[in-house]
């Protein structure tokens, strides 16, 4: 026992080491040539002007970070999406921020890059947290311009969030270190206050090239829209520093000066360590994630010492449903179960499947926390809803919607955690990105897909085979397995964590044992959020 429970720890820590070594390279940004062309203009490049920024001793969660990861090969990369971002600590205040990467294609905004600043844009606003962006951008990638410039979730969105978060009464402020060109320039602009460098940094609708080509003009960017423009002549800043810690010293004075936010009163007591020791948590998955574990420990590394209430133990046992208190928020807990139990008819393994009992069971216990205004965490394992025939007669479509029309409906905050698989409805069912967690993490074992690797890539080799065959061609065993090799290869490419985390599918790929600690800190942001919805379940299959 002993040993297999090594292999797993060993397991699980070197894939969430083969992920920091990743994310050690994403955090070069453009590279240390970039980097040093920062520094001879006296300029702090974005991870130093955030942890500049932040509050020493308090957590700063990175959002993001894989944004981008492996796209735009042909453009020469876009580390971290071109931004740097997440949640952290300024004068005591729990808030956003944004901050341009000069050194990735000078700030330049890629899609992703659109997506990101929309995703931080829709966590303050869910929040109520204030955003403070640090701008330094050339502007719009204008190779990819169709693709982030005119749609409803590209550019032109931000602008329109930073009009609905003032009405909202979301501070915002802007600290202008460098470029701030054409759109982007309204950014700053829409925001609630605007500092800028003298000198660095610079705001105008057109630069001096285009000034020039368009209207014959000579003028320096300094002349069109440096910080001594635009805070004593044009007034469209407030304020204007000769370097960049004097500029952020503002933002942490005025941050300083905010008000204390009413809050939603999600319940809290004082925390109690977990039962296990965080350590505990690297020991339970398999390499593969191949065999079961049971989730009742892990969630025992999770949460506050003997806070776990099970709700219908011994009923619909393939999904966990409970109250606890992490970090002493009281939440409830969704998760699924991989143990495999004893019964009468002897061992079955609880893959992960959620069946009609278990649906029920959960959609039920969702109901109950939202009547209870108590937030909720998602556990993801899941392999799908059971199909067949006894399935299918016993209801599983109707307890399936049931469970999704909860979740979908669901008024309190709800944090997702997907620790192994994650297929299917079953990724719908437990609060997927498509249903509006407050944050979405994977462990670096997450799998995201329509199903799992080895049915996709056979019925996708069925079809492949029977179009070649229906077109006169004759298939050989081993043309059959190297068409099979192929599909396995691209599709397990497509289900690991950093492709989906590439694409916003999640906000991170998290160390697991700071997974209690994201959870807490996730509430705590909820918390600044005092309008909770009523909560309200339209039309159901009973």
């Amino acid at each position: 026992m002993n040993l297999e429970v090594n292999k797993n720890e060993d397991s699980l820590k070197m894939a969430w080491s083969q992920v920091r070594q990743k994310l050690e390279k994403i955090y070069e940004g453009g590279g240390k040539k970039s980097a040093e062309k920062q520094k001879e203009k006296n300029k702090l490049v974005a991870r130093e002007r955030i942890a500049y920024l932040c509050d020493e001793g308090m957590p700063f969660i990175e959002i993001g970070a894989f944004a981008g990861y492996e796209m735009y090969e042909e453009q020469g990369g876009c580390p971290a999406g071109g931004t740097v971002a997440g949640m952290g600590y300024i004068s005591g205040k729990q808030c956003i921020i944004v901050a341009n990467d000069q050194t990735v294609k000078a700030g330049a905004w890629f899609p992703v890059t659109g997506k990101k600043n929309l995703r931080m844009q829709e966590i303050a606003m869910e929040n109520h947290l204030p955003i403070v962006y640090i701008v330094d951008s050339a502007g719009v990638f204008l190779p990819m311009q169709d693709e982030i410039f005119p749609d409803k979730e590209n550019f032109g969105r931000i602008f329109r969030n930073n009009a609905r978060m003032s009405a909202m009464g979301i501070t915002q402020i802007a600290v202008v270190t460098g470029a701030c060109v054409a759109g982007g320039a309204y950014l700053p602009i829409m925001s609630d206050e605007t500092i800028m460098v003298e000198g660095a940094g610079s705001i105008f609708l057109a630069g001096p090239y285009l000034v020039k080509a368009a209207i014959g003009e000579e003028t320096d960017a300094e002349t069109l829209g440096g910080a001594v423009t635009h805070t004593e002549i044009s007034g469209i800043a407030d304020y204007k520093f000769k370097t960049e810690q004097e500029c952020l010293d503002q933002v942490k004075s005025i941050m300083s000066k905010l008000g204390a936010p009413a809050v939603a009163g999600f319940n809290r007591i004082a925390g109690k360590l977990p039962r296990l020791n965080k350590g505990e948590i690297f020991t339970l998955l398999s390499e593969g994630n191949g065999k079961p574990y049971d989730m009742l420990t892990l969630i025992d590394c999770i949460v506050d010492d003997e806070s776990f209430e099970e709700f219908k133990a011994d009923y619909g046992k393939t999904i966990v449903c409970g109250y606890a208190r992490v970090d002493g928020w009281a939440v409830g807990i969704v998760a699924n179960q991989r143990l495999i139990v004893k019964s009468k008819k002897g061992e079955m393994q609880l893959g992960g499947v959620i069946y009609n009992d278990s649906a029920d069971k959960a959609a039920r216990f969702i109901m109950n926390c939202n009547q209870k205004k108590i937030p909720l965490v998602f556990m993801q394992d899941v392999t799908g809803f059971m199909v067949g025939s006894r399935s299918e007669h016993s209801g599983i479509i109707k307890d399936g919607a049931k469970l999704v029309n909860a979740v979908a409906n669901s008024v309190v905050p709800k944090i997702t955690i997907i620790v192994g698989n994650s297929y299917g409805a079953g990724n719908y069912a437990m609060c997927g990105k498509a249903y509006d967690p407050r944050f979405i993490y994977a462990w670096p074992t997450a799998k995201i897909a329509v199903m799992g690797g080895e049915q996709a890539a056979k019925t996708m080799l069925q079809i492949q085979v029977a179009g070649m065959k229906a077109k006169g061609k004759e298939v050989t065993a081993e043309e059959e397995k190297e068409i099979l090799d192929t599909i396995t290869a691209n599709y397990a490419r497509q289900t690991k964590p950093e492709y989906a985390a590439a694409r916003l599918w999640v906000d991170g790929i998290i160390n697991p044992a700071d997974t209690r600690m994201l959870i807490s800190e996730g509430i705590n942001a909820a918390n600044n959020n005092p309008v909770v919805e009523e909560f309200k379940m339209g039309v159901l299959q009973v």
